[in-house]
């Protein structure tokens, strides 16, 4: 800017002796010009960027979308006509069971999850009334004739038959919601083919000396025709009831290894079912009672693939797994392979059932 333009400015002393003759900008509109310019350009500098961060926004979503599309594309569950048989049967009393035995914690929203809070919930959302029977349809088509349930579950159980489910789907009640007679007493009516005490409950009323009602519900399952079995997730509840001399029909007890990573901490925390697998498998070897083997997932922390062997391996004689429906064809696949080949080198338990 030079000394004239100065001269020119209606604000410097001397403005009012040196009019502005319209030929050169004062001061004020000099700067003020300048002063827009430089905000319409910026303007559409932003306007610029703004575009170029929305298209590089957009490019982004794009890539992330296709990644998650690929990665879904890549979820490939066995389906059934990749199925290689039927799951084996063997019977426990009078009743013909799949050696593979659907569990039914899934289907009611029980997850273990460690500490992850939301799984119950968002197990029970994947789990809808259609779901559920698509899971028994599957499990059907691969011969698994049986689940273990809660009695809360019993009115699925009536709807799958009502609507097109096969009839091929026994249940077992773990007799598990309320006094325990009560809940023996509405299994029965309800169709069960077999109770047990769930090992929870056993577990218990163990620990509290109740061994006489635990023979008076095996007398009263019994008395209606069907077998009677104890669970325990403790080894010593087993080893109790065999010592008072009470017999059930079966046991139902936790096994699986705890070589998986978050069995390592000392204390428990809903991360270890089967706390002495070892001095399990070489109890159970000694009694004549068929076996049913739960928890042998660990709860999803081990593969099926050695689970299964494992579990079959140290003398179980059927297995209870949950299992979703994408999984069912190949768990059961697992089965067959290992009675097809007979791939139990370790097996010292005779087979009952």
């Amino acid at each position: 800017m030079t000394q004239d333009d100065f001269a020119n400015d209606t604000n410097s002393p001397d403005s009012k002796k040196t009019p502005n003759p319209g030929k050169l900008p004062n001061r004020r509109k000099f700067l003020g010009s300048v002063a827009v310019g430089a905000g319409l350009a910026g303007l559409a500098a932003a306007s610029a960027e703004e575009t170029q961060l929305s298209a590089k926004l957009a490019a982004d979503k794009k890539a992330k979308v296709d990644a998650v599309s690929a990665a879904s594309k890549k979820f490939n569950w066995t389906t059934l006509k990749q199925r290689k048989g039927k799951s084996p049967k063997a019977k426990i009393g009078d009743v013909l069971l799949s050696r593979i035995i659907m569990g039914g914690n899934l289907i009611g929203g029980w997850a273990h999850a460690r500490d992850l809070i939301y799984v119950s919930k968002l197990v029970k959302a994947y789990h809808t009334r259609e779901k559920i029977f698509e899971t028994f349809r599957l499990g059907e088509a691969c011969g698994v004739n049986a689940i273990i349930i809660n009695p809360v579950m019993f009115d699925i159980m009536k709807d799958y038959a009502k609507n097109g489910g096969g009839k091929k789907m026994q249940y077992i009640s773990d007799c598990g919601a309320g006094e325990l007679m009560t809940t023996i007493k509405k299994s029965i009516d309800a169709g069960s083919c077999s109770c047990y005490i769930q090992g929870g409950i056993a577990d218990s009323m163990v620990r509290s000396g109740q061994f006489d009602r635990i023979a008076q519900a095996m007398d009263l399952i019994r008395k209606a025709g069907i077998p009677a079995g104890i669970g325990g997730h403790k080894l010593a509840t087993i080893k109790a009831c065999v010592d008072k001399g009470i017999k059930p029909d079966y046991w139902m007890k936790t096994l699986h290894q705890t070589n998986y990573w978050s069995a390592k901490p000392a204390q428990q925390h809903d991360n270890i079912w089967c706390e002495k697998p070892k001095e399990t498998v070489e109890y159970m070897e000694k009694l004549p009672e068929p076996w049913i083997a739960f928890k042998v997932l660990a709860a999803g922390a081990i593969h099926p693939k050695n689970a299964f062997k494992y579990a079959f391996e140290s003398g179980a004689d059927f297995i209870c797994v949950g299992m979703y429906d994408f999984q069912v064809v190949e768990d059961v696949n697992l089965v067959v392979d290992i009675f097809k080949d007979k791939k139990l080198p370790k097996r010292r338990r005779a087979w009952h059932g």
